[in-house]
């Protein structure tokens, strides 16, 4: 169920790029796109947190996420339909996943990861991508606003994604989500007022294809993501999240007819290629449990007690007689061959001396001594 998840999330990214072609064909503006959108996206999930109410986040929470929102998330979005508007939608989305590696290099800069050869490797590779990407371009299909719009939406979603990872930890994947796009939706209610609003008179047509990026694109490859994120893992999600370009292309051709070039194609795999190898983890060998010293074991060796005859009375010269009734009197020698079975006299006086015999001190009737009862 995991990467099936993951997979319909990149489908919904994927598609973004094309929805959003469709809705300037309606007469949709990118700044009335991007109002509607966040705003669209903002009230379904405060929806979805009516129902299941989340933790309350702190004061410094709600700020840092308005922020991302504001600056980070409506920022980005804004440059990429900026430059969805002057390039075609497949290369558009080969220069976006460039940030992932983006990502991986700033992370190693600051620390917060360490360069392995793994991530060596996808950088070269995904720089070599990038670079067919661009000289691989045809005539028109891509200038420098284009490419600079592109990468600049690459650039802000890789700081989006640095400072929104430390958030993460202290506020739920949804909630975080309601809060970014409400800060995407106040920023961008404001730049409208500030530049004299914008027009959201146009067809039904135009709010149908704003509709499918806010539900399709936004509410739901977010919450599919979170979903499939918990099921698979950090390793597998971005792995099956390189299918989004793949989309993005496929789509673009079938029904925008859009075509890449050979060169641009080869790119495209290569930065796809490099993401997926960033994110295979090293082969780890199994732990060779250590030597122990071997620990000397004591043997419980029996120590030697004084020697108790075991078995029954043996009559020696007479019947052995086992006295406890001082009325008792006995003519004949009592013999006691030892054992449990041990001639007790407790009330009954002894001509002999009393012997102990490993037990509390028991007076018994020494061997061939004469009981005398009186």
């Amino acid at each position: 169920m995991g990467p099936l998840l993951c997979l319909l999330s990149a489908a919904g990214f994927g598609a973004m790029s094309i929805f959003g072609k469709f809705a300037y064909d309606a007469g949709v503006s990118p700044s009335a796109l991007l109002l509607a959108r966040f705003t669209m996206a903002a009230l379904l999930l405060a929806g979805l947190l009516a129902i299941r109410p989340a933790a309350r986040p702190t004061g410094r929470t709600v700020i840092t996420a308005l922020a991302l929102g504001a600056l980070g998330f409506a920022t980005q979005a804004t440059l990429y339909f900026e430059a969805l508007r002057v390039m075609d939608a497949s290369l558009l989305s080969l220069i976006l996943y460039t940030y992932p590696l983006m990502v991986t290099a700033a992370a190693v800069l600051l620390g917060r990861e360490r360069m392995t050869r793994n991530r060596a490797c996808a950088l070269v590779i995904a720089s070599a991508g990038t670079l067919l990407v661009l000289l691989g371009a045809g005539a028109g299909t891509l200038g420098p606003v284009g490419a600079a719009l592109g990468f600049g939406s690459a650039l802000t979603y890789t700081v989006y994604i640095l400072v929104s990872d430390r958030v993460l930890h202290s506020v739920s994947p949804v909630l975080l989500a309601t809060l970014v796009m409400t800060g995407a939706a106040l920023s961008l209610a404001g730049k409208s007022l500030v530049t004299g609003g914008v027009d959201l008179g146009f067809s039904a047509a135009g709010w149908f294809w704003t509709a499918c990026i806010a539900v399709v694109s936004t509410v739901l490859a977010s919450l599919t993501f979170f979903a499939g994120l918990r099921r698979t893992g950090p390793s597998t999600a971005a792995i099956l999240s390189t299918v989004e370009p793949v989309v993005t292309t496929t789509l673009a051709t079938v029904l925008l007819g859009e075509l890449l070039t050979p060169a641009q194609l080869g790119g495209g795999i290569l930065v796809l290629a490099s993401v997926a190898v960033v994110q295979l983890r090293p082969r780890r060998h199994p732990a060779v449990p250590a030597e122990r010293p071997a620990v000397p074991v004591r043997l419980a060796v029996p120590t030697e007690r004084p020697a108790v005859a075991v078995g029954p009375a043996v009559p020696v010269g007479g019947p052995a007689v086992l006295v406890d009734d001082p009325a008792v009197a006995v003519d004949g020698p009592a013999v006691l061959v030892g054992g449990p079975a041990v001639a007790v006299c407790p009330a009954v006086r002894v001509d002999g001396p009393a012997v102990l015999v490993d037990r509390p001190a028991v007076p018994v009737c020494p061997l061939g001594s004469t009981v005398d009862s009186r």
